[in-house]
């Protein structure tokens, strides 16, 4: 923690990491400590907090905003485009045939990416079936980006990226779809406007019911690697509010580290040569 910061108690510690989870579904180790430490230490300078119990009263308050401010800092938004490549091909040459089945030409498709962080998942998707699947021009496909930080939201919609997060795309995909615009950091690119234009972004928290019933119901979720942030309870919960989000029929696809199955007895695990997926079945009620 830095220096200028008064120590966080063991039961201050407890306290905060209690209302943190209480409010997100995260839930810190102690081996996560010093950078929740250090986060806490940069939100305390920020809003001159001497001491922890003043900033605590402050964020119980949401004073100025403060829970969404101390969530920006601690939520961790490293991705790049084309991640976990396998359940795009899953996407485009099994899921996508069978979500449309019934659907007539010019019908709505809703693919959602939760949590979205700064934009490369849901990018990814408007890319790989722009350039995979034959049937894109047929359909309306929704894309819809969500994240519980709003800071990744705001540089999700601004579609600026560097060398790292297009480090798996090639050279011709690239050129298509981005522009040049160099930074005094480095070499930047943009997602074209056409593009960007095609996902629309929007602030949820996945524990939070209401908020994620007000998305709509989706054909394709897309929900990586953010369970394993969270307890057993919170990742029922999760579970739950995906079940709802999702349309009868409908496909959940998960981090290659996380199992549905392990959480909810709600979804029919789908084994397809690319992936395997979580689907809500096509009848049937919550146990």
């Amino acid at each position: 923690m830095a220096d200028q910061s008064p120590p966080v108690t063991d039961p201050d510690f407890a306290r905060f990491c209690e209302f943190f989870y209480r409010r997100t579904g995260i839930l810190f180790t102690p081996a996560k400590r010093y950078f929740v430490e250090r986060r806490l230490a940069g939100r305390m300078t920020d809003t001159g907090s001497r001491s922890f119990p003043i900033y605590f009263a402050r964020l119980r308050a949401d004073l100025d905003g403060e829970v969404e401010s101390l969530i920006n800092a601690l939520t961790i938004n490293e991705t790049y485009f084309f991640r976990e490549d396998h359940q795009l091909r899953c996407l485009s040459t099994s899921l996508m045939a069978l979500v449309t089945t019934g659907k007539a030409p010019g019908d709505r498709v809703r693919i959602w990416s939760m949590p979205c962080a700064t934009g490369e998942e849901p990018y990814s998707v408007a890319i790989w079936l722009l350039e995979n699947w034959p049937d894109v021009d047929r359909f309306e496909i929704e894309i819809v980006g969500s994240d519980i930080d709003t800071r990744a939201l705001a540089a999700a919609e601004s579609g600026r990226y560097g060398e790292r997060a297009l480090m798996r795309l090639s050279p011709d995909i690239v050129d298509r779809y981005f522009e040049p615009e160099p930074t005094d950091l480095g070499p930047a690119w943009r997602i074209i406007a056409d593009l960007r234009a095609s996902v629309r972004f929007s602030p949820c928290n996945l524990m939070d019911a209401a908020a994620m019933a007000a998305q709509g119901r989706f054909d394709v979720v897309f929900c990586r690697n953010v369970l394993i942030y969270f307890d057993d309870a919170s990742r029922r919960v999760a579970a739950d509010n995906l079940y709802d989000n999702l349309v009868p029929g409908g496909f959940i696809c998960l981090g290659h580290t996380e199992s549905m199955s392990r959480v909810s007895p709600l979804f029919r695990v789908c084994r397809y040569t690319d992936a395997i997926v979580y689907q809500r079945p096509m009848e049937g009620k919550r146990a």
